[in-house]
């Protein structure tokens, strides 16, 4: 299936156990930190690990993913009232109603061709208050990590909240310019077999950056990990930090 670490109620139980807090979800929240109450926009929430804890600081929240296993996940999560969710894509925001916007865990890479990226840019952009930020992730190209993506290097067992074990690696079944295919593969104590597809896209730099003055924001930071290091100095990321512009959208 595509992208069923999202949709499959079973998968999004691993991929919830799987990807715990870590130094990404501490810049993001220092990050929205730096504007008190902030309202803020979670596009692409999944589970919503960053969303609640965003929520219980004190920011007003709202968290939008297509997946509705996903969201159903985040919003049976302790202090999930305090957010609010909505099911579908950037093309739902309302306009000028968020003072951040955040795309974590490599939300970005998921819009693989162009001109989907450009709408999403631009609804952003649109539900973005004036010199409103944008933040959000991407792993460097040169890091070539999809090359880790193999049955050897990423085979990984992840514990469920029940104890249970589930067996899981990754393969990689197509790269071309800048895209890579991949599969992940779920097997369980009980002996089910999943598999979840998905490809994503590997911008360069110049590319990000061009992408988001074309569509009026200014870049302020880009950031090679998550204790701010230069690109090619980090872990392997682009971790970019822009404001939203004062003209409208070119395209």
């Amino acid at each position: 299936m595509r992208h069923g670490e999202f949709r499959h109620q079973r998968l999004v139980q691993v991929y919830d156990a799987e990807c715990r807090w870590g130094p990404d979800d501490d810049f993001f929240r220092a990050v929205v930190d730096e504007t008190p109450a902030a309202r803020v926009l979670d596009l692409g929430c999944g589970t919503g690990r960053l969303t609640v804890a965003l929520a219980a600081a004190g920011h007003t929240v709202t968290g939008v993913d297509p997946a509705g296993a996903s969201l159903a996940a985040a919003r049976a999560r302790p202090g999930a009232e305090r957010v609010t969710w909505i099911e579908g894509t950037s093309a739902l925001l309302p306009s000028r109603a968020f003072d951040v916007a955040v795309l974590t865990s490599h939300v970005a890479q998921f819009f693989v061709d162009d001109a989907e990226w450009t709408r999403t840019l631009a609804d952003l952009r649109r539900a973005l208050v004036p010199d409103g930020r944008l933040v959000f992730d991407a792993r460097d190209p040169a890091d070539r990590r999809w090359e880790r993506w193999n049955p050897v290097d990423s085979q990984r067992r992840v514990t469920l909240p029940d104890g249970g074990e589930v067996r899981a690696w990754t393969t990689v079944t197509g790269v071309r310019d800048g895209v890579v295919d991949f599969t992940h593969h779920y097997h369980f104590a009980d002996g089910e077999e999943l598999v979840s597809s998905a490809t994503l896209r590997f911008r360069t730099e110049a590319e990000l950056r061009n992408s988001l003055t074309r569509a009026d924001f200014v870049v302020d930071h880009v950031y090679g990990g998550w204790r701010h290091e230069p690109v090619g100095h980090g872990d392997g990321e682009f971790v970019v930090i822009a404001h939203a512009g004062s003209l409208a959208p070119v395209f």
